[in-house]
């Protein structure tokens, strides 16, 4: 799933190559993944990119006032190209829900919001103000733009489990389940700490750990091209989808926790005192 530092390098991206065009016009090929209908689609037709930017992991082009809001979810992701077919898509026909031709379609540049799978969540909102979309109006505060103080705040008191908590968008933006196994990695806290409970030089690990990962991430990503940032991601990536190989810290093997559709990667000896966590599915297997 593209996190923080992906969806800035997709709007680093967009700023780059887009801003100056003008949408010639969109094609719709997945109509569930357009989340609004007012004002429709084409009203971004004639309309000039003026900037981009994102919300957390929501991903926002603004045309002229008008905005195009993506969420890219699981598997969904944004494939820029110097020249986009003129034909139009299909609906319903593979993993394109929308194009946008940044230029006479067949001779201009654009990009296609694509998704992979049979599970759908990608979503595509048009709006005149981006706070409109509950999604976005409900998000806490992005994960980079937070003071340390303001960090233990946001903390204080709850009784998620770490992992539920770095998670939570409506808590802190922009942070996903690969990057928040990353930060605890760093900041040497089990996933399953109660959020709420951390002491002073924990909370100072994990708002460092934050800020180390988050921003180096973006500095990798940022300026590469949209082709090559999943590979950038995974390459930077130490516990996260590399169960059973040895942590580059202390060599120890890197253990999972699985979920029913998602797990998280940790390494025992960093994080939780060499014990490996419960994971319940597992258990249940080996009964």
């Amino acid at each position: 799933m593209p996190e923080l530092p992906e969806v800035e390098a997709l709007a680093h991206h967009l700023r780059e190559h887009a801003v100056g065009r003008t949408v010639a016009r969109v094609d719709v090929a997945s109509m569930s993944a357009l989340k609004t209908a007012s004002p429709p689609w084409t009203a971004l037709h004639g309309r000039e990119v003026t900037g981009a930017g994102r919300f957390g992991k929501y991903l926002d082009l603004d045309c002229d006032g008008l905005h195009l809001v993506t969420h890219l979810a699981r598997a969904g992701w944004l494939r820029w190209a110097d020249t986009m077919s003129a034909v139009p898509p299909k609906p319903g026909k593979g993993p394109l829900a929308l194009r946008v031709h940044l230029g006479p379609p067949g001779e201009g540049p654009g990009f296609d919001l694509t998704e992979a799978g049979t599970k759908k969540g990608l979503a595509v909102w048009v709006v005149e103000d981006p706070m409109s979309i509950e999604q976005v109006a409900t998000l806490g505060p992005d994960a980079l733009a937070l003071t340390r103080d303001e960090f233990g705040e946001l903390l204080a008191g709850r009784g998620e489990r770490l992992k539920t908590a770095l998670t939570g968008q409506r808590i802190i933006a922009g942070i996903g389940n690969a990057y928040s196994d990353e930060i605890m990695h760093v900041a040497k806290l089990s996933p399953y700490a109660t959020a709420g409970r951390l002491d002073d030089d924990a909370l100072d690990r994990l708002y460092a750990a934050v800020r180390e990962v988050l921003l180096g991430a973006v500095d990798r990503s940022v300026g590469q091209s949209a082709a090559r940032l999943k590979g950038e991601k995974r390459s930077g990536l130490r516990v996260h989808a590399r169960t059973g190989l040895p942590c580059p810290v202390c060599g120890d093997a890197v253990r999972e926790v699985s979920f029913a559709d998602k797990a998280f990667q940790y390494c025992p000896t960093c994080q939780t005192g060499g014990k490996p966590l419960a994971d319940r599915r597992l258990s249940r297997l080996l009964k």
